[in-house]
């Protein structure tokens, strides 16, 4: 009986052994696995340092080199990752891995050239990352885009200016919670001021975006390889009454590149950003070339509608495995799965401004445990960020044919308008016309039916590339 039970267990051994993959890796014969990305400054040095260890390290012990090219910036690699694909005279070999966005990501897979990642991990292994974030990487039936770093978005506000304002008016951040809420808490910092502007937002395609979510509307996806466009008209309204409305009375403003400049300016005191780019919140107002003056800041959640779900946005580029033979194919998975694992991926993440890809990773103590945080500015945008991951439901749209171009029409059809109208109000209150006509001229069903559907028909020629 026992030698039976011998001879079983060496069969199911046997068996085991057989099922595992043939590795196509010689440590002897180590192959070069060629990335490009478009990193600069901090997050280039953090991704090269990270490469450094994986090629004296696990690299070197499997028969991996990983080398890195820097690109320019995301719109050069684009290009030269595309004029690879296409073989265009004068380009270089396609990379083995590129970092990209879902629109250039999309025109490669269009081109047979992108490798489906899920037929190298398992969905315990997928489980492990954050689920929105897999989510994105998934169009034409697979896991196009890997995760590496990412970011939300979070509110900043100067709290030197807000406090005397907020003690004196009866206001709170808490009143900031919801987007309703900044509505009323602008009007009256605008009263309260004598006219200066509250509050500016960057990326005016992910308020649209997000906002269309909150009330179960996706702006775009894909269904039987047709995409769907959904720009539900009442809630489209309610994004203007949010945005168009308080801009135009000068609750709003944009006017440097960013909305960091414009509190550097002392246009506005508080914006919506990316919490990558936190780090460009100023230290200081400055008026003019003479006179300055420091300021706190403070980090908030970024609002929603009081009535929506509570979904945040995700940002930032993925990498993207080409086809190749099995042993660059090997090679590249294998640096994925070392670089988002939660030591390294913390370190890079985090060092750069961004927040990590696993579920595990995305917890203060961890954080904490695996890095060194600079400055209590950055903890405190890590935790609200760390917290809108685990707390809401992320979101961001999927991967379509012609996707910057439709993204880059919906962020500027609002804006533009937005400016534009104020401008000519502005003009008007000026040379003394009634302001009760004034503002009636522009708020109202006919202004806002005009301009939806300019905007819903350029969105949907840019869909159907008429």
């Amino acid at each position: 009986m026992k030698k039976i039970i011998k001879l079983s267990c060496c069969f199911v051994l046997l068996l085991c052994l057989g099922c595992t993959p043939k590795s196509h890796l010689d440590p002897d014969n180590p192959v070069t696995v060629h990335l490009w990305n478009y990193y600069t400054g901090k997050q280039m040095e953090s991704f090269n340092a990270l490469v450094d260890t994986f090629n004296t390290g696990v690299g070197k012990e499997k028969g991996i080199v990983v080398e890195v090219t820097s690109v320019g910036n995301v719109n050069d690699l684009g290009k030269n990752v595309l004029d690879a694909a296409n073989k265009k005279v004068g380009s270089s070999e396609m990379p083995d891995i590129f970092a990209a966005y879902a629109d250039t990501a999309y025109q490669i897979d269009q081109l047979g050239k992108v490798v489906d990642l899920s037929d190298y991990f398992s969905k315990d292994e997928l489980a492990e990352y954050v689920d929105g974030y897999i989510d994105e990487g998934h169009f034409n039936d697979g896991l196009k885009i890997f995760p590496v770093a990412k970011s939300t978005e979070i509110m900043m506000i100067n709290t030197t200016d807000f406090e005397p304002f907020a003690k004196a008016k009866g206001v709170t951040l808490d009143d900031l919670q919801t987007i309703e809420g900044l509505n009323e808490v602008a009007k009256k910092y605008y009263e309260y001021t004598n006219g200066k502007a509250f509050f500016g937002r960057d990326a005016l395609a992910n308020y649209m975006i997000i906002g269309l979510k909150e009330f179960g509307h996706d702006i775009v996806s894909v269904k039987d390889d047709q995409v769907v466009f959904d720009f539900d008209k009442t809630i489209v309204r309610k994004l203007w009454d949010n945005y168009y409305l308080p801009y135009i009375h000068g609750y709003y403003k944009a006017e440097g590149r960013f909305r960091s400049d414009d509190v550097k300016m002392g246009n506005i005191i508080s914006f919506v950003g990316s919490s990558s780019g936190a780090t460009f919140f100023p230290k200081k107002v400055i008026i003019n070339d003479e006179k300055s003056y420091p300021i706190d800041v403070k980090v908030l959640k970024a609002p929603t509608f009081k009535d929506g779900q509570a979904y945040a946005v995700q940002q930032g580029a993925g990498l993207v495995v080409t086809k190749g033979d099995d042993a660059h194919i090997e090679g590249s998975i294998e640096f994925l799965k070392w670089f988002t694992d939660v030591n390294q991926n913390i370190k890079f993440s985090i060092d750069s401004g961004y927040l990590p890809v696993k579920k595990a990773a995305n917890d203060m103590d961890s954080i904490e445990k695996n890095t060194k945080i600079e400055s209590e500015l950055m903890k405190e945008v890590i935790q609200v960020s760390v917290d809108t991951v685990n707390e809401s439901k992320l979101y961001t749209t999927k991967a379509i044919p012609n996707g910057t171009s439709f993204r880059s029409k919906l962020e500027s059809s609002l804006k533009d308008k937005s400016e534009k109208d104020r401008q000519a109000i502005a003009k008007s209150l000026k040379n003394g016309q009634n302001e009760k006509a004034v503002f009636e001229k522009y708020e109202n069903d006919q202004n806002f039916e005009a301009w939806y559907q300019e905007t819903y028909q350029a969105l949907k020629e840019i869909i159907t590339n008429e």
